[in-house]
Protein backbone atom coordinates (compact mmCIF):
# COMPACT_ATOMS: atom_id res chain seq x y z
CA UNK A 1 0.00 0.00 0.00
CA UNK A 2 1.43 3.37 -0.99
CA UNK A 3 2.00 6.23 1.39
CA UNK A 4 1.85 9.86 0.38
CA UNK A 5 5.18 11.62 0.40
CA UNK A 6 6.26 14.61 2.42
CA UNK A 7 6.83 18.14 1.42
CA UNK A 8 7.63 20.22 4.43
CA UNK A 9 8.18 19.12 8.02
CA UNK A 10 9.67 16.24 9.96
CA UNK A 11 8.41 16.01 13.49
CA UNK A 12 10.48 15.89 16.63
CA UNK A 13 14.04 16.11 15.29
CA UNK A 14 17.00 16.11 17.57
CA UNK A 15 18.36 16.69 21.02
CA UNK A 16 18.48 13.67 23.30
CA UNK A 17 21.59 12.26 24.94
CA UNK A 18 23.71 10.12 22.62
CA UNK A 19 25.47 7.28 24.33
CA UNK A 20 28.69 6.96 22.41
CA UNK A 21 29.12 3.52 20.90
CA UNK A 22 25.47 2.57 21.16
CA UNK A 23 24.86 3.62 17.53
CA UNK A 24 22.69 6.36 16.09
CA UNK A 25 20.78 4.36 13.53
CA UNK A 26 16.99 4.35 13.50
CA UNK A 27 14.44 3.41 10.88
CA UNK A 28 12.18 6.05 9.35
CA UNK A 29 10.51 9.35 9.99
CA UNK A 30 7.50 10.90 8.36
CA UNK A 31 6.18 14.38 7.65
CA UNK A 32 2.95 16.06 8.60
CA UNK A 33 2.27 17.57 5.17
CA UNK A 34 2.02 15.63 1.91
CA UNK A 35 1.99 16.18 -1.81
CA UNK A 36 -0.13 14.54 -4.47
CA UNK A 37 2.73 12.21 -5.40
CA UNK A 38 2.60 8.58 -4.32
CA UNK A 39 5.55 6.23 -4.08
CA UNK A 40 6.07 2.66 -3.01
CA UNK A 41 9.31 3.78 -1.34
CA UNK A 42 11.56 6.82 -1.12
CA UNK A 43 14.66 8.03 0.67
CA UNK A 44 16.58 11.31 0.79
CA UNK A 45 20.13 11.60 2.16
CA UNK A 46 22.88 14.19 2.43
CA UNK A 47 25.86 12.83 0.55
CA UNK A 48 28.90 13.82 2.65
CA UNK A 49 27.54 12.44 5.93
CA UNK A 50 25.05 9.79 4.81
CA UNK A 51 22.43 11.51 6.99
CA UNK A 52 18.87 10.43 6.15
CA UNK A 53 16.57 13.43 5.87
CA UNK A 54 13.47 11.49 4.87
CA UNK A 55 12.59 7.81 4.51
CA UNK A 56 9.42 6.13 3.29
CA UNK A 57 9.27 2.32 3.37
CA UNK A 58 13.05 2.26 2.72
CA UNK A 59 13.78 -1.43 3.30
CA UNK A 60 11.18 -3.20 1.15
CA UNK A 61 12.55 -5.20 -1.79
CA UNK A 62 11.17 -3.65 -5.00
CA UNK A 63 11.91 -3.59 -8.70
CA UNK A 64 14.71 -1.19 -9.64
CA UNK A 65 14.71 -1.43 -13.45
CA UNK A 66 17.59 0.52 -15.05
CA UNK A 67 18.79 1.93 -11.73
CA UNK A 68 20.56 -1.44 -11.86
CA UNK A 69 23.05 0.15 -14.25
CA UNK A 70 24.66 1.97 -11.32
CA UNK A 71 26.13 -1.38 -10.27
CA UNK A 72 27.32 -2.04 -13.82
CA UNK A 73 28.89 1.43 -13.88
CA UNK A 74 30.62 0.73 -10.56
CA UNK A 75 32.08 -2.60 -11.70
CA UNK A 76 33.27 -1.14 -15.01
CA UNK A 77 34.90 1.87 -13.35
CA UNK A 78 36.50 -0.46 -10.81
CA UNK A 79 37.86 -2.66 -13.62
CA UNK A 80 39.27 0.40 -15.38
CA UNK A 81 40.81 1.64 -12.15
CA UNK A 82 42.43 -1.77 -11.61
CA UNK A 83 43.69 -1.90 -15.21
CA UNK A 84 41.85 -5.02 -16.35
CA UNK A 85 39.76 -2.95 -18.80
CA UNK A 86 40.70 0.18 -20.76
CA UNK A 87 38.51 2.94 -22.18
CA UNK A 88 40.06 2.24 -25.57
CA UNK A 89 39.34 -1.51 -25.50
CA UNK A 90 37.15 -2.56 -28.43
CA UNK A 91 34.04 -4.72 -28.20
CA UNK A 92 33.18 -6.70 -31.33
CA UNK A 93 29.41 -6.97 -31.64
CA UNK A 94 27.84 -10.44 -31.63
CA UNK A 95 24.54 -11.48 -33.22
CA UNK A 96 22.87 -11.43 -29.80
CA UNK A 97 23.98 -7.90 -28.93
CA UNK A 98 23.09 -6.59 -32.38
CA UNK A 99 19.63 -8.15 -32.26
CA UNK A 100 18.97 -6.72 -28.80
CA UNK A 101 20.17 -3.28 -29.88
CA UNK A 102 17.62 -3.17 -32.71
CA UNK A 103 14.69 -3.39 -30.30
CA UNK A 104 13.74 0.31 -30.20
CA UNK A 105 10.86 -0.38 -27.82
CA UNK A 106 13.72 -0.61 -25.32
CA UNK A 107 16.30 2.12 -24.78
CA UNK A 108 19.13 1.32 -27.21
CA UNK A 109 21.71 2.62 -29.63
CA UNK A 110 22.26 0.61 -32.85
CA UNK A 111 25.18 -1.81 -32.70
CA UNK A 112 26.19 -3.50 -35.97
CA UNK A 113 27.21 -7.16 -36.17
CA UNK A 114 30.99 -7.63 -36.36
CA UNK A 115 31.66 -3.92 -35.89
CA UNK A 116 33.82 -2.78 -32.99
CA UNK A 117 32.92 -0.11 -30.44
CA UNK A 118 35.14 1.36 -27.75
CA UNK A 119 34.29 0.83 -24.11
CA UNK A 120 34.04 4.59 -23.72
CA UNK A 121 31.35 4.75 -26.45
CA UNK A 122 29.38 1.94 -24.83
CA UNK A 123 29.75 3.51 -21.37
CA UNK A 124 28.44 6.88 -22.56
CA UNK A 125 25.49 5.17 -24.25
CA UNK A 126 24.73 3.30 -21.00
CA UNK A 127 25.03 6.27 -18.65
CA UNK A 128 23.41 8.95 -20.81
CA UNK A 129 20.86 6.97 -22.82
CA UNK A 130 20.44 3.86 -20.65
CA UNK A 131 21.29 1.74 -23.70
CA UNK A 132 20.59 -1.87 -22.73
CA UNK A 133 22.51 -3.81 -25.38
CA UNK A 134 25.53 -1.55 -24.80
CA UNK A 135 25.28 -2.37 -21.10
CA UNK A 136 25.31 -6.12 -21.76
CA UNK A 137 28.35 -5.63 -24.02
CA UNK A 138 30.14 -3.92 -21.14
CA UNK A 139 29.22 -6.79 -18.80
CA UNK A 140 30.65 -9.31 -21.26
CA UNK A 141 33.84 -7.26 -21.56
CA UNK A 142 34.37 -7.07 -17.81
CA UNK A 143 33.45 -10.65 -16.89
CA UNK A 144 33.54 -12.73 -20.09
CA UNK A 145 29.79 -13.34 -20.00
CA UNK A 146 26.75 -11.63 -18.55
CA UNK A 147 26.14 -14.65 -16.29
CA UNK A 148 29.61 -14.21 -14.78
CA UNK A 149 28.94 -10.49 -14.45
CA UNK A 150 25.70 -11.13 -12.53
CA UNK A 151 27.72 -13.20 -10.07
CA UNK A 152 30.10 -10.26 -9.70
CA UNK A 153 27.17 -7.90 -9.13
CA UNK A 154 25.74 -9.95 -6.29
CA UNK A 155 29.17 -10.48 -4.74
CA UNK A 156 29.91 -6.76 -4.89
CA UNK A 157 26.51 -6.01 -3.35
CA UNK A 158 27.40 -8.35 -0.46
CA UNK A 159 30.75 -6.60 -0.09
CA UNK A 160 28.97 -3.22 -0.04
CA UNK A 161 26.58 -4.56 2.61
CA UNK A 162 23.55 -3.44 0.60
CA UNK A 163 21.31 -5.81 2.60
CA UNK A 164 18.24 -5.91 0.33
CA UNK A 165 19.01 -6.86 -3.29
CA UNK A 166 18.89 -9.52 -6.03
CA UNK A 167 20.60 -9.00 -9.39
CA UNK A 168 19.70 -11.22 -12.34
CA UNK A 169 21.09 -9.16 -15.26
CA UNK A 170 23.35 -6.18 -15.92
CA UNK A 171 20.83 -3.82 -17.51
CA UNK A 172 17.70 -3.83 -15.34
CA UNK A 173 15.42 -5.19 -18.04
CA UNK A 174 12.91 -7.83 -17.13
CA UNK A 175 14.50 -11.06 -18.42
CA UNK A 176 11.37 -11.63 -20.52
CA UNK A 177 12.33 -8.62 -22.67
CA UNK A 178 15.76 -10.03 -23.55
CA UNK A 179 14.60 -12.12 -26.54
CA UNK A 180 15.63 -15.34 -24.83
CA UNK A 181 19.15 -14.05 -24.15
CA UNK A 182 18.77 -13.66 -20.39
CA UNK A 183 21.81 -14.77 -18.35
CA UNK A 184 22.27 -18.46 -17.75
CA UNK A 185 21.04 -19.52 -14.34
CA UNK A 186 18.29 -16.90 -14.16
CA UNK A 187 14.58 -17.28 -14.87
CA UNK A 188 12.93 -15.83 -17.97
CA UNK A 189 10.58 -13.69 -15.86
CA UNK A 190 13.15 -12.55 -13.27
CA UNK A 191 13.92 -8.90 -12.62
CA UNK A 192 16.46 -7.03 -10.51
CA UNK A 193 15.30 -6.04 -7.03
CA UNK A 194 16.62 -3.65 -4.39
CA UNK A 195 15.28 -1.58 -1.53
CA UNK A 196 15.33 2.21 -1.63
CA UNK A 197 18.00 2.22 1.09
CA UNK A 198 20.20 -0.25 -0.82
CA UNK A 199 19.75 1.77 -4.00
CA UNK A 200 20.75 4.99 -2.23
CA UNK A 201 23.75 3.27 -0.70
CA UNK A 202 24.86 1.97 -4.10
CA UNK A 203 24.54 5.49 -5.53
CA UNK A 204 26.46 6.91 -2.56
CA UNK A 205 29.31 4.42 -3.00
CA UNK A 206 29.41 4.96 -6.76
CA UNK A 207 29.73 8.72 -6.33
CA UNK A 208 32.20 8.42 -3.45
CA UNK A 209 34.53 5.90 -5.08
CA UNK A 210 34.16 7.17 -8.65
CA UNK A 211 33.01 10.81 -8.56
CA UNK A 212 33.88 11.10 -12.26
CA UNK A 213 30.64 9.23 -13.01
CA UNK A 214 28.86 12.59 -12.74
CA UNK A 215 30.96 13.98 -15.59
CA UNK A 216 29.02 11.66 -17.89
CA UNK A 217 25.73 11.38 -15.99
CA UNK A 218 25.35 15.17 -16.14
CA UNK A 219 25.49 15.32 -19.96
CA UNK A 220 22.02 16.37 -21.13
CA UNK A 221 22.47 15.52 -24.82
CA UNK A 222 25.09 13.84 -26.97
CA UNK A 223 25.26 12.26 -30.42
CA UNK A 224 26.27 8.60 -30.48
CA UNK A 225 28.79 7.91 -33.26
CA UNK A 226 28.47 11.41 -34.64
CA UNK A 227 29.43 11.67 -38.32
CA UNK A 228 28.60 8.02 -39.11
CA UNK A 229 25.56 6.31 -40.60
CA UNK A 230 24.75 5.05 -37.09
CA UNK A 231 24.60 8.50 -35.50
CA UNK A 232 21.74 8.81 -33.02
CA UNK A 233 20.77 11.68 -30.75
CA UNK A 234 20.99 10.63 -27.13
CA UNK A 235 18.89 12.77 -24.79
CA UNK A 236 19.49 11.88 -21.17
CA UNK A 237 16.48 10.16 -19.58
CA UNK A 238 17.13 12.27 -16.50
CA UNK A 239 14.89 15.13 -17.54
CA UNK A 240 15.94 17.17 -14.48
CA UNK A 241 19.25 18.07 -16.12
CA UNK A 242 19.87 21.54 -17.59
CA UNK A 243 17.96 22.35 -20.79
CA UNK A 244 15.60 19.39 -20.35
CA UNK A 245 11.89 19.49 -19.64
CA UNK A 246 12.01 19.04 -15.82
CA UNK A 247 15.21 21.05 -15.33
CA UNK A 248 16.09 21.45 -11.64
CA UNK A 249 18.78 23.79 -10.34
CA UNK A 250 21.84 21.82 -9.26
CA UNK A 251 20.75 18.43 -10.67
CA UNK A 252 23.57 16.46 -12.29
CA UNK A 253 22.67 12.76 -12.05
CA UNK A 254 22.09 9.91 -11.66
CA UNK A 255 19.89 7.07 -13.08
CA UNK A 256 16.29 6.52 -14.13
CA UNK A 257 14.49 3.21 -14.54
CA UNK A 258 11.16 1.97 -15.86
CA UNK A 259 9.64 -1.48 -16.21
CA UNK A 260 6.14 -2.85 -15.69
CA UNK A 261 7.22 -4.32 -12.35
CA UNK A 262 9.30 -1.39 -11.08
CA UNK A 263 7.14 1.42 -12.41
CA UNK A 264 8.73 4.85 -12.75
CA UNK A 265 11.83 4.89 -10.56
CA UNK A 266 14.69 7.35 -10.21
CA UNK A 267 17.89 7.87 -8.28
CA UNK A 268 18.63 11.58 -8.43
CA UNK A 269 21.34 13.85 -7.09
CA UNK A 270 21.63 17.63 -6.90
CA UNK A 271 24.03 20.09 -5.28
CA UNK A 272 23.39 23.59 -3.94
CA UNK A 273 25.43 25.77 -1.58
CA UNK A 274 28.05 23.04 -1.10
CA UNK A 275 25.43 20.50 0.04
CA UNK A 276 24.70 17.47 -2.15
CA UNK A 277 21.53 15.41 -1.82
CA UNK A 278 20.81 11.91 -3.13
CA UNK A 279 17.20 10.76 -3.52
CA UNK A 280 15.50 7.55 -4.55
CA UNK A 281 11.83 7.24 -5.55
CA UNK A 282 10.32 3.87 -6.48
CA UNK A 283 7.13 3.36 -8.48
CA UNK A 284 6.12 7.01 -8.45
CA UNK A 285 2.54 7.71 -9.50
CA UNK A 286 0.21 10.70 -9.52
CA UNK A 287 -2.95 11.10 -7.43
CA UNK A 288 -4.80 8.88 -9.91
CA UNK A 289 -2.31 6.04 -9.43
CA UNK A 290 -0.73 6.55 -12.86
CA UNK A 291 3.02 6.30 -13.32
CA UNK A 292 4.64 8.99 -15.44
CA UNK A 293 7.72 11.13 -16.00
CA UNK A 294 5.86 13.94 -14.27
CA UNK A 295 5.25 11.78 -11.18
CA UNK A 296 8.83 10.53 -11.07
CA UNK A 297 10.53 13.90 -11.42
CA UNK A 298 7.85 15.80 -9.51
CA UNK A 299 8.32 13.55 -6.48
CA UNK A 300 12.09 13.93 -6.75
CA UNK A 301 11.84 17.72 -7.00
CA UNK A 302 9.65 17.74 -3.89
CA UNK A 303 12.25 15.72 -2.01
CA UNK A 304 15.05 18.01 -3.13
CA UNK A 305 13.02 21.11 -2.22
CA UNK A 306 12.38 19.65 1.22
CA UNK A 307 16.08 18.97 1.76
CA UNK A 308 17.41 22.28 0.48
CA UNK A 309 14.67 24.39 2.09
CA UNK A 310 14.85 22.84 5.55
CA UNK A 311 18.39 21.59 6.16
CA UNK A 312 21.90 22.95 6.12
CA UNK A 313 25.37 21.44 6.51
CA UNK A 314 26.80 22.99 9.68
CA UNK A 315 29.81 22.74 11.98
CA UNK A 316 27.84 22.07 15.15
CA UNK A 317 30.90 21.60 17.40
CA UNK A 318 34.19 23.35 16.54
CA UNK A 319 37.58 21.71 16.63
CA UNK A 320 39.75 22.10 19.75
CA UNK A 321 36.60 22.16 21.88
CA UNK A 322 36.40 21.43 25.61
CA UNK A 323 33.22 20.93 27.62
CA UNK A 324 32.90 23.35 30.54
CA UNK A 325 34.03 21.74 33.83
CA UNK A 326 35.48 18.79 31.87
CA UNK A 327 38.58 20.52 30.51
CA UNK A 328 41.02 18.25 32.36
CA UNK A 329 41.52 14.64 33.40
CA UNK A 330 43.36 13.58 36.55
CA UNK A 331 46.75 11.91 36.02
CA UNK A 332 48.31 9.37 38.39
CA UNK A 333 52.12 9.18 38.84
CA UNK A 334 52.72 12.24 36.70
CA UNK A 335 54.82 15.36 37.20
CA UNK A 336 51.48 17.17 37.04
CA UNK A 337 48.31 15.83 38.59
CA UNK A 338 46.08 16.52 35.54
CA UNK A 339 46.17 17.06 31.80
CA UNK A 340 44.02 19.34 29.62
CA UNK A 341 41.95 17.70 26.89
CA UNK A 342 39.97 18.87 23.86
CA UNK A 343 38.37 17.54 20.69
CA UNK A 344 40.75 16.97 17.80
CA UNK A 345 38.38 17.82 14.93
CA UNK A 346 35.08 19.66 14.44
CA UNK A 347 31.78 17.80 14.18
CA UNK A 348 29.91 18.66 11.00
CA UNK A 349 26.46 17.37 10.19
CA UNK A 350 23.21 18.19 8.47
CA UNK A 351 20.82 19.99 10.79
CA UNK A 352 17.39 21.47 10.44
CA UNK A 353 17.81 25.19 9.85
CA UNK A 354 17.82 27.20 13.05
CA UNK A 355 18.64 24.27 15.36
CA UNK A 356 22.45 24.42 15.37
CA UNK A 357 22.59 25.81 18.91
CA UNK A 358 20.40 23.02 20.28
CA UNK A 359 23.09 20.36 20.08
CA UNK A 360 24.72 19.36 23.37
CA UNK A 361 28.16 17.72 23.35
CA UNK A 362 28.82 14.63 25.46
CA UNK A 363 32.27 13.44 26.61
CA UNK A 364 33.10 9.76 27.07
CA UNK A 365 36.58 8.86 28.29
CA UNK A 366 38.24 5.61 27.23
CA UNK A 367 37.73 3.41 30.28
CA UNK A 368 40.52 1.06 29.23
CA UNK A 369 43.00 3.89 29.81
CA UNK A 370 41.69 4.81 33.27
CA UNK A 371 42.65 3.30 36.60
CA UNK A 372 40.10 2.36 39.26
CA UNK A 373 40.03 5.98 40.43
CA UNK A 374 39.18 7.27 36.96
CA UNK A 375 42.69 8.64 36.34
CA UNK A 376 45.06 8.39 33.41
CA UNK A 377 48.49 6.99 34.25
CA UNK A 378 51.63 8.91 33.30
CA UNK A 379 53.31 9.26 30.95
CA UNK A 380 50.66 10.94 28.80
CA UNK A 381 51.84 12.27 25.43
CA UNK A 382 50.45 15.34 23.71
CA UNK A 383 47.99 14.11 21.08
CA UNK A 384 47.16 10.84 22.85
CA UNK A 385 43.51 9.90 22.23
CA UNK A 386 41.78 9.62 25.60
CA UNK A 387 38.11 9.50 24.63
CA UNK A 388 35.32 10.65 22.32
CA UNK A 389 33.19 13.75 22.02
CA UNK A 390 29.71 13.14 20.60
CA UNK A 391 26.44 14.92 19.98
CA UNK A 392 22.80 13.94 20.32
CA UNK A 393 20.09 12.74 17.96
CA UNK A 394 16.41 12.67 18.78
CA UNK A 395 14.50 9.42 19.18
CA UNK A 396 12.42 10.19 16.09
CA UNK A 397 15.40 11.16 13.95
CA UNK A 398 15.81 9.26 10.67
CA UNK A 399 19.41 8.30 11.44
CA UNK A 400 21.96 7.45 8.77
CA UNK A 401 22.12 5.43 5.58
CA UNK A 402 23.81 2.73 7.62
CA UNK A 403 25.17 2.47 11.15
CA UNK A 404 28.81 2.97 10.18
CA UNK A 405 28.04 6.51 9.03
CA UNK A 406 26.85 7.47 12.51
CA UNK A 407 30.55 7.76 13.43
CA UNK A 408 30.39 11.30 12.00
CA UNK A 409 28.62 12.25 15.24
CA UNK A 410 31.76 11.71 17.30
CA UNK A 411 35.38 12.79 17.18
CA UNK A 412 38.53 11.94 19.11
CA UNK A 413 39.37 13.78 22.32
CA UNK A 414 43.13 14.22 22.83
CA UNK A 415 45.58 15.40 25.45
CA UNK A 416 46.80 18.90 24.62
CA UNK A 417 50.12 18.57 26.50
CA UNK A 418 52.61 15.99 27.65
CA UNK A 419 52.67 14.86 31.27
CA UNK A 420 55.86 12.96 32.06
CA UNK A 421 56.06 10.32 34.72
CA UNK A 422 57.38 11.68 38.02
CA UNK A 423 60.76 10.28 39.18
CA UNK A 424 61.10 7.73 41.97
CA UNK A 425 61.96 10.34 44.60
CA UNK A 426 58.87 12.45 43.95
CA UNK A 427 56.68 9.34 43.91
CA UNK A 428 58.29 8.19 47.18
CA UNK A 429 57.67 11.56 48.84
CA UNK A 430 54.08 11.48 47.64
CA UNK A 431 53.72 8.01 49.12
CA UNK A 432 55.22 9.18 52.44
CA UNK A 433 53.00 12.26 52.39
CA UNK A 434 50.03 10.11 51.65
CA UNK A 435 50.92 7.76 54.52
CA UNK A 436 51.21 10.58 57.08
CA UNK A 437 48.17 12.27 55.67
CA UNK A 438 46.15 9.10 56.15
CA UNK A 439 47.68 8.61 59.61
CA UNK A 440 46.73 12.16 60.66
CA UNK A 441 43.21 11.74 59.32
CA UNK A 442 42.84 8.49 61.24
CA UNK A 443 44.20 10.02 64.43
CA UNK A 444 41.99 13.11 64.30
CA UNK A 445 38.96 10.95 63.58
CA UNK A 446 39.79 8.80 66.61
CA UNK A 447 40.27 11.78 68.89
CA UNK A 448 36.99 13.29 67.76
CA UNK A 449 35.35 10.04 68.65
CA UNK A 450 36.41 10.46 72.27
CA UNK A 451 34.32 13.56 72.73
Amino acid sequence: MKRKMLRSSIASLLVFVLFIGSGAFTNTTYANEVTDWNVDAAILIEESTGKVLYAENPDELLGVASMTKMMTEYLLLEAIDEGSVSWDDQYKVTNKISELSKDRSLSNVPLRIEESYSIRELYEAMVIYSANAATIAIAETVAGSEANFVTMMNEKAEEMDLQDFNFVNSSGLNNEDMLGYHPEGTGKDDENMMSARATAKLAHLLMTDFPEVLDTASISKKVFREGTDDAINMENWNFMLPELVFEYEGADGLKTGTTDLAGFTFTGTAERNDMRLISVVMNATNENGEGSYDARFGATADLFDFGFDNFTLEEVIPGNFSIEDQETVAVDKGKEDSVTIQSKDPIQMVVRKGTKEEFEPSLTLDEEQLNEDGELTAPVEEGDVVGKLGIALGEDDAGFLDESMASSLQVDVVATETVDKANWFVLSMRAVGGFFGNLWETTTSTVKGWF
